[in-house]
């Protein structure tokens, strides 16, 4: 739940702000991401200087880098619109899809689908690798209709995309000039799904596992202080695990979540010890970090993570500029002046 600060509403007139951008991951649930993104895109004093994304933030933020280098917040805005519709297109033949029930009571989720639950199953006992062919990646193809690469190196926008590398366990980040199709296919490439991505002789995996997203190239290669992190896998849950699949969803989120709140600790910490006018140390102490969350993204069923349906994405959409919205109006006025997330939190049992 946001809390407004009373002094929080920005002038009109209002001098620029340069921030970064930090995107987590969580397959369709990216479309929330997409809902933040298109209304920060709207703000006329935010200007953005880097973006560190991984999975599906890491194609959000992609799109979005090369979308404003094209055309500027809009064409950002354009841009992101068309990927998130071209990946619903994609999926029009995909089985995984609702069936009655769920549609006539208005449930958004594939908890109840028979082809989901065969295919969780098979994915914890069969390897991507006895499947053959049968593990490409269909987003291989939207993403070579949606992105220009060669725009991507030279954008304005510096751009972070994290992989984790199969055989050291350790994160590797992409930047403009490194970017390809393969490098954001390793960055979403979940290893009970599809087969390793390769890249220079090194097999990657899913980026989550080793930074999702990672902040410190945001801290080391770009001028802004202040960073925003858009978040749509809770780090708390009020109810305890029970069944075999919500267990493994829950691991999945700590796993998930556990090398980005290692780097907001540090930070935390750094801001407590740190002279902030001296060494590199200071750099990381004077952040002033902030989140944009929604409460309504941990009632989702984890399964909702594969749903493509044009209808969810929207609605994902509308509760993304929600979160944004609400969040401009409580600390749009502490952007550029002080941190409105408590990283101290964090600190608490350590």
């Amino acid at each position: 739940m946001t809390t407004k600060n009373p002094e929080a509403a920005p002038p009109p007139d209002r001098e620029v702000v340069l921030v970064d951008l930090a995107l987590q991951g969580g397959g369709a649930h990216g479309a929330y991401t997409w809902g933040v993104l298109d209304r920060l895109l709207e703000v006329p004093w935010l200007r953005f200087d880097g973006i560190s994304g991984t999975s599906a933030g890491a194609m959000n933020a992609v799109v979005m880098a090369d979308g404003y280098a094209a055309g500027g917040p809009e064409g950002a805005r354009e841009a992101l619109a068309k990927f998130w519709k071209r990946v619903s297109d994609g999926a029009l033949l995909s089985p995984l899809r609702r069936g009655p029930f769920e549609i006539l009571m208005g449930l958004w989720t594939l908890d109840y689908s028979p082809v989901y639950l065969a295919l969780d199953l098979t994915a914890r006992v069969v390897s991507p690798y006895d499947l053959g062919a049968g593990s490409v990646n269909p987003l291989r193809g939207i993403l070579e209709e949606s992105i220009d690469f060669a725009r991507v190196a030279s954008a304005p926008i510096r751009l972070f995309v994290t992989a984790t590398n199969v055989r050291t366990g350790r994160g590797r980040v992409f930047r403009n000039a490194d970017l390809s199709i393969d490098a954001l296919m390793a960055s979403a490439c979940l290893p009970t799904m599809f087969k390793a991505v390769e890249i220079d002789g090194e097999s990657y995996w899913d980026g989550g596992y080793s930074g999702n997203p990672t902040i410190t190239p945001l801290v080391r290669d770009c001028v802004s202080d202040d960073t925003i992190l858009i978040q749509i896998n809770p780090i708390n849950r009020p109810m305890m695990p029970r069944t075999a699949r919500e267990i493994h969803n829950r691991l999945n989120e700590v796993s998930f979540n556990s090398p980005l709140l290692k780097e907001l600790r540090m930070i935390a910490l750094l801001r407590q010890v740190v002279d902030p006018g001296k060494g590199e140390g200071a750099v990381w102490a004077k952040m002033r970090i902030h989140r944009i969350t929604s409460e309504e993204m941990a009632e989702l069923s984890s399964s909702s993570k594969m749903l493509a349906e044009w209808e969810f994405f929207c609605k994902l959409r509308d509760k993304g500029r929600r979160a944004a919205e609400a969040f401009l109006e409580a600390h749009g006025a502490d952007l550029g002046v002080r941190s409105s997330f408590d990283l101290d939190t964090l600190l608490e049992g350590v």
